[in-house]
């Protein structure tokens, strides 16, 4: 079709009134070629990207106003007022600063996180199948353009406004936009009225509308506010991202903690005073107060989690909900799907066996359709070494009937790109299932084009569905001389579910019965039949069996709607096997082994067979290599779980590692028996019917490649790859986070309490106008707040993982940020580091000064108060060292971090060990430059008193790596003593243990 010049439409053009060739000339598209990338960039160019204005977004005055209406700025705005209205024009102008650029650095950091957790959001919004460039893609909804050609299936969230020009028993919601509660079933059929209501407008489907059933193609013809959606300024789509996570709320709880601490030591310094007010106790009891409360903690906060976001999309995991960024890290089980998520999903037909010929072997990789056939004969598990080759379109009359079965009861397409740069590639749209049976068809050559060309043509269609795990249609034959086709019914799907719609089997070209005068033919072609999937499952091939019969429609009956589906399924004749091999990932095994080194079960609930699916498990190491399928209890299909009552499946010693013939019920009932062992876990899914158990999961992962929008609304996490390593990689990831946030949480905290053991203890020394002489002025405990401590914390924020990161168990769900350690820890080292900054100010005043604690020291400098500013300078300078010393002491709970070796990894910091160094040079100039240290730190410059500072610094660093050597001996282990080997031998050895539990019966 020519390509024309894109005309800007108005809105209000009546697309259900055209006809499908008039819409796609309308927009210069093709239905089979779609546009091309460049073609679609244009597009958006002009009509902007498909969103709806004014649907929330980043509100930079919102976050502006939480950096200035919190208690930090209180205290601080009253410390403004206290130093001007004494005059103290320098110290109130170094406050008025720091609030200034404490906002200010607050809003620039919170902002940007904020603008990035949205940008990736939006990556996990619902997102588009479309053709582009010939081929079926998955692109974000917001980069849909007029003229795309739409793909939609069951789940699908519509992304745009639609003309439809290909549909199959589609059904959509609209109750968003029409308050009609019931499924709108849409068909072709042109509209002439162009005032017809919206309800009515079956040739049409709309934006934020939900596909209910069906599948069906569309061309875009109105996105983002010109949509019917778009009119009324609403979405379906919105996400609460204000929710407050778990870290916020403890967050919140400490500040609350901290305010009422920081009243209460006001009141401490008030009553030392005997409430007496003077402008000098005000001053000081505003310092006791802005020491407690760690300003650069929300900052920090925001960048890691930030960070965390990011580092989680550059290993393809969406997070939608920020919360799950902390539940990773307690995660002890994961289930997971088998196809796509363990295994490559590029699927290939390798194996066929029907009852009247034996096994066949098919060659060619992939979805081009290059390679031949061969009957094999009956085997026991291994190669015959007598083949026959199969001519392209020859075979028994069996084989050619399987084949169209596995070819028209088949939704995939196949064809070869018609783009002159493509060199006649081959291209497929399609589950992939779907696709490796038509590529088989093509090898045999049946292909469905074919087959529709000789005039077999579709009736009706009854889709996959995961609980009934079959699908089957209806088609006519090809007219004869005699008059129009026979009617036949092909069928696939999982062999229990489509031999329990057969009573007869296909024996060349004989049908044979089930239900015979014996009785026992039934149990006998089956226990054939099981043997032979047995063979096929063992070598790791997902097995799916044909069925097909002869329909005579009944009269007076609508073959299109009118149906029943219980009645087309049935009376079934049973064709054969098909042997369906999808390699798995090679990241996959690493993977579930790493799970192991980190303390976390895998779990593996799949569609497949029990044989097919242990094979896959063996591969990966979800079970041992050398393990049975029959009787093991590692191994259960989903009807023997599900007829488990509650006390029974608690009983258990262990949950089954894999279950087969898995049903979206079996994995909200495997959650549920987690939940009761206290177990965290995560489960994933794709389809519409996995929501229930994704929202019952701590963490919800959702497929981005392969799941419904409705199943990505559900979930926390989406990954972009569909991978079980992903997975693994997000949990590490949220186990190095919820790590660093305990990491600055503890650096920060402990520096406040420094500082309150400084202050309070303060107050026990008098001037000799009897007022507390101040060991540190605000304007020091500001400085080191917000310049010297809250760098390195976020330095500790974006600290790499540990070795130890997945050696270790997975803590506790109910465990918070300030564990027993972490809290011992803080007062630990925080009255450690008071204690040697206020010894520094001590000895600097008794030792070097004779006690002389001058005159109105707090003022202003004199030479009477050259002591007290020379001891607060040490003061400052001491601890000072010391915050830094304990920004690298905070980099592991335990292990030493002045080893040579932990040194070294400080060039993987660069954040950390640049602020570092940067603080150590900031106290210089601080210290020396003229006025600057006596009208606004408060201190003078020293000499000698250096060696103090110093020797301070090494007896930190001598007790911190002490006090590290007696919790390594004292307490209690945090790496894993065992590993991957000693999991699987676990395992080996408790199915030894459990003969007496023969979970083989259903």
């Amino acid at each position: 079709m020519a390509k024309k010049k894109v005309v800007n439409i108005e809105p209000e053009t009546p697309f259900h009134t055209f006809t499908v060739d008039q819409t796609a000339e309308h927009y210069s598209t093709n239905t089979l070629e779609g546009l091309t990338s460049q073609e679609a960039d244009d597009r958006l160019k002009i009509y902007g990207i498909n969103e709806l204005q004014g649907n929330g977004g980043v509100k930079w005055y919102k976050v502006l106003w939480r950096q200035i209406a919190n208690a930090l700025v209180v205290i601080l705005l009253i410390a403004t007022i206290l130093a001007f209205a004494t005059k103290d024009f320098a110290e109130g102008g170094v406050i008025l600063f720091i609030i200034i650029m404490n906002a200010g650095i607050g809003f620039w950091q919170e902002y940007n996180a904020e603008q990035t957790m949205e940008a990736l959001r939006n990556m996990s919004s619902p997102t588009a199948k479309v053709i582009r460039d010939e081929i079926r893609t998955t692109i974000p909804n917001n980069q849909a353009v007029p003229g795309d050609i739409m793909i939609f299936e069951d789940g699908d969230v519509i992304g745009a406004d639609c003309r439809l020009f290909e549909v199959f028993n589609l059904e959509t919601d609209e109750a968003l936009l029409t308050g009609e509660s019931l499924p709108v079933q849409k068909n072709l059929e042109l509209i002439e009225q162009p005032e017809q209501p919206l309800g009515d407008r079956l040739n049409m489907v709309f934006a934020s509308t939900t596909v209910v059933k069906g599948r069906a193609k569309g061309i875009v013809t109105s996105t983002g506010m010109k949509t019917q959606i778009g009119k009324i300024a609403t979405t379906l789509m919105e996400v609460d991202t204000n929710e407050a996570t778990p870290l916020q709320k403890r967050l919140n709880k400490m500040a609350y903690f901290i305010f009422a601490a920081a009243i209460v030591l006001v009141i401490i310094v008030f009553a030392v005073h005997s409430f007496k007010y003077s402008n000098e106790v005000a001053i000081y009891a505003i310092s006791v107060a802005i020491a407690i409360i760690p300003e650069g903690l929300v900052a920090v906060v925001t960048l890691t989690m930030a960070f965390g976001v990011r580092r989680m999309a550059e290993v393809k995991a969406i997070v939608r909900r920020l919360s799950s960024l902390e539940s990773l890290g307690a995660v002890t089980n994961i289930c997971s799907d088998k196809t796509g998520t363990l295994t490559q999903s590029k699927m290939v037909a390798v194996r066929m066996w029907l009852p009247s010929d034996g096994f066949y072997r098919i060659t060619g990789t992939g979805f081009v359709p290059e390679g031949d056939v061969f009957r094999q004969g009956e085997i026991e598990g291994s190669e015959s070494l007598q083949e026959e080759q199969i001519p392209t379109g020859s075979g028994s009359d069996h084989y050619l009937r399987a084949l169209e079965a596995a070819s028209l009861c088949n939704m995939a397409e196949l064809r070869r790109s018609a783009h002159p740069e493509s060199n006649g590639e081959w291209l497929a749209i399609g589950d992939p299932t779907e696709i490796a049976l038509q590529v088989l068809a093509y090898k045999a050559g049946l292909a469905k084009p074919d087959l529709i060309d000789q005039g077999f043509k579709l009736i009706a269609e009854f889709p996959f569905d995961s609980s009934v795990k079959r699908m089957s249609v209806l088609y006519q034959g090809p007219t004869t001389e005699e008059g129009p086709g026979d009617h036949f019914i092909f069928m696939k799907g999982a062999t229990e579910r489509v031999i329990g719609c057969c009573t007869y089997w296909r024996d060349g070209d004989i049908e044979r019965s089930l239900t015979g005068e014996k009785g026992n033919e039934r149990e006998a072609f089956e226990e054939i039949m099981v043997e032979k999937m047995n063979i096929l499952a063992e070598k790791g091939l997902r097995v799916l069996t044909l069925a097909y019969r002869r329909f005579e429609p009944p009269p007076d009956v609508d073959l299109v709607h009118g149906l029943d589906r219980a009645v087309i399924e049935s009376e079934m004749v049973f064709l054969g096997l098909v042997g369906i091999y999808d390699p798995p990932r090679a990241e996959s095994r690493p993977a579930v082994l790493k799970c192991y080194d980190a303390g976390i079960r895998v779990h593996m609930l799949t569609g497949d067979h029990p044989s097919t699916a242990a094979a896959i498990a063996k591969e990966v190491a979800i079970i041992p290599e050398d393990c049975e399928v029959k009787g093991n209890p590692l191994i259960m299909t989903a009807g023997q779980f599900d007829a488990m009552s509650d006390e029974e499946i608690d009983n258990l010693v262990e949950l089954p590692r894999v279950v087969a013939r898995c049903s979206p019920d079996t994995k909200v009932k495997m959650i549920a028996a987690l939940h009761r062992r206290d177990l965290f876990a995560t489960m994933t899914g794709d389809g519409v019917n996995d929501s229930p158990s994704l929202k019952a999961a701590n963490v919800g992962i959702a497929m981005g490649q392969s799941g419904s929008d409705v199943a990505k609304q559900a979930a926390d996490i989406v990954l972009t790859d569909d991978n079980f390593a992903t997975i693994v990689q997000a949990v590490a990831e949220g186990r190095r986070i919820f790590a660093n946030i305990q990491k600055f949480i503890q650096h920060l905290m402990s520096a406040n309490v420094a500082e309150i053991v400084v202050l309070i203890v303060g107050l026990a020394f008098k001037d000799n106008d009897n007022n507390a002489v101040f060991p540190m002025s605000p304007v020091e405990i500001l400085f080191l707040n917000l310049i010297t401590s809250s760098p390195p914390a976020m330095g500790l924020g974006l600290e790499p993982a540990s070795e130890k990161n997945m050696r270790e168990p997975p803590r506790s769900a109910k465990q918070g940020l300030f564990s027993p350690e972490v809290v011992m820890d803080t007062f630990v080292y925080g009255f450690v580091m008071g204690g040697l900054s206020f010894a520094c100010f001590l000895i600097t005043i008794f030792v070097f000064n004779d006690g002389n604690m001058g005159h109105e020291c707090n003022a202003t400098y004199s030479d009477a108060c050259d002591g007290v500013f020379r001891a607060r300078a040490t003061c400052y300078a001491s601890l000072t060292f010391l915050l830094l010393a304990h920004a690298i002491n905070c980099r592991a709970l335990r292990e030493s971090g002045w080893t040579p070796k932990n040194l070294a990894t400080l060039k993987y910091n660069k954040m950390l060990w640049i602020s570092v160094v940067v603080g150590v040079i900031m106290v210089f100039p601080v210290i020396y430059i003229p006025g600057l240290n006596t009208n606004v730190f408060k201190h003078s410059g020293i000499s000698y008193e250096w060696g103090l500072v110093f020797a301070s610094l090494v007896l930190f660093i001598a007790f911190a790596e002490l006090y590290k050597f007696i919790k390594r001996r004292a307490m209690k282990p945090l790496s894993i003593q065992s590993d991957a080997d000693a999991e699987l031998e676990r395992m080996r050895t408790f199915m030894s243990q459990t003969d007496s539990m023969d979970v083989s019966k259903q």
